[in-house]
């Protein structure tokens, strides 16, 4: 029996509520001998440490960098290595488009290029609205390249999307990203007969871009990556009988939620913004799935300050999330963004698990739903002895928690059993 068929077997519905809050990029490394969440103020999160279950786990496999992509597909539940779904088609359903048989969805990055050589990977992050005054002035200038349709879609900052649609495109393609500054612009490679035309498109697509683009420094090239089309997946209904949204604001998120069955809930663009929405929403699902993007945003930027301060303001809102009283709580990241290495690295996410039959008992602290600092918003603090919290919630705490170290695709495994959504299996 696979894991997918055990699931399908075992899960029942019933209405215990699961908040899965995913920090991307969490996990960090030292920078004066503390990690940006050892640097961070966190009240909230070190009381709740102190009474749940810790642990650290691999998106992957030890050793592996992953995506954002399989990342999240792991904390959903699904075999990352047996789902390799490109970006390109994430980042396409995140922003709302339809990608039919015909298409190849890529992720593109605007870039900067001086002297032949990509000097910015993402153009400075220049501000959505200029992104979108330059989608629209390519839309007019690049309709078809060799009678294959090009569509162009605006991102968040520096981010866009390609959709290629003709006859006969592959997304079996290389990435077009030198992934590096201070190389010159890279082209796709086709990785099997069947896709050299496509990269020939994609290639005369960056030239031509780029030619367009000549006067508008920063945002003068382009990188692309993650050609796919649209992949098979089970939902998560089908698998874990759940019914499931998600909270987003990044279009790469929203669309991994809704490739996997999630409803998508509008939001604004603040963590107050999603808690709001989650407690709007709260009665209409039983699984939640909140993403905060900037703590990897600054963790790539080698913003170690930044981070930190992202990390500070979700705790300060996290009292409104545990006054929500799940029944299954989990923090983590998606995979580690230490600012030191300015990029995703191999390092495992923290984890912090709490439910009503989890192993690590609290002894004299705090209950669930106790609140050490609240939310920004003028409210007053409660006051909690912190000589009770008895871990801080960081990398060194989550090593010595008693979950260990896991694979990140058995977080929803632990969250399903810990709601009593599993039956026992076998007699």
């Amino acid at each position: 029996m696979e894991r997918e068929d055990l699931f399908r077997k075992i899960s029942v519905e019933n209405d215990k509520k699961m908040v899965l809050l995913v920090l991307d990029g969490l996990g960090g490394l030292p920078l004066n001998d503390r990690t940006e969440l050892e640097t961070a103020n966190t009240p909230n999160l070190d009381l709740l440490a102190a009474e749940s279950e810790l642990g650290l786990s691999h998106p992957i496999a030890p050793g592996i960098t992953p995506g954002s992509g399989p990342a999240h597909l792991s904390l959903f539940g699904y075999d990352p290595l047996k789902y390799e779904i490109g970006r390109g088609i994430l980042e396409a359903l995140g922003v709302g488009i339809a990608v039919g048989a015909r298409s190849v969805a890529g992720r593109g990055n605007f870039a900067t290029l001086d002297n032949g050589r990509i000097s910015d990977r993402r153009a400075g992050r220049i501000p959505t609205e200029k992104n979108r005054e330059i989608i629209a002035y390519l839309r007019e200038r690049i309709k078809t390249i060799e009678d294959v349709e090009v569509g162009l879609y605006p991102g968040e900052e520096h981010r866009f999307v390609l959709v290629l649609t003709g006859d006969g495109l592959s997304d079996q393609l290389s990435d077009a990203d030198p992934e590096v500054t201070g190389k010159p612009i890279k082209y796709a490679e086709a990785r099997s007969e069947e896709a050299a035309r496509t990269a020939r498109v994609v290639n005369l697509f960056i030239d031509r871009l780029t030619r367009e683009l000549a006067g508008f420094h920063p945002a003068n090239t382009c990188l692309l990556r993650g050609f796919a089309k649209y992949p098979a997946i089970p939902s998560m209904n089908e698998l874990f009988r759940l019914k499931a949204a998600a909270i987003a604001v990044y279009p790469m998120y929203r669309g991994l939620a809704q490739l996997v069955g999630m409803e998508i809930l509008e939001t604004g663009r603040t963590i107050r913004d999603q808690v709001a929405t989650l407690k709007q929403h709260y009665a209409e699902h039983d699984f939640f799935f909140v993403h905060v993007k900037k703590t990897d945003s600054y963790g790539e930027d080698g913003d170690f300050a930044h981070k930190v301060g992202v990390i500070e303001e979700f705790d300060r809102w996290l009292p409104e999330i545990l006054e929500l009283t799940p029944d299954v709580l989990v923090v983590t990241g998606d995979h580690s963004t230490p600012a030191v290495m300015k990029g995703h690295s191999w390092h495992p996410n923290p984890v912090l698990l709490k439910a009503a039959f989890q192993r690590r008992l609290p002894a004299g602290g705090a209950s669930l739903g106790a609140i050490a600092c609240g939310p920004p918003d003028g409210q007053a603090c409660g006051r909690v002895d912190m000589a009770e919290a008895r871990a801080k919630f960081s990398e060194n705490a989550c090593a010595r928690g008693i979950l260990g170290n896991f694979k990140a695709m058995d977080v929803l495994p632990l969250m399903m059993a810990n709601a009593l959504k599993f039956k026992k299996f076998g007699a």
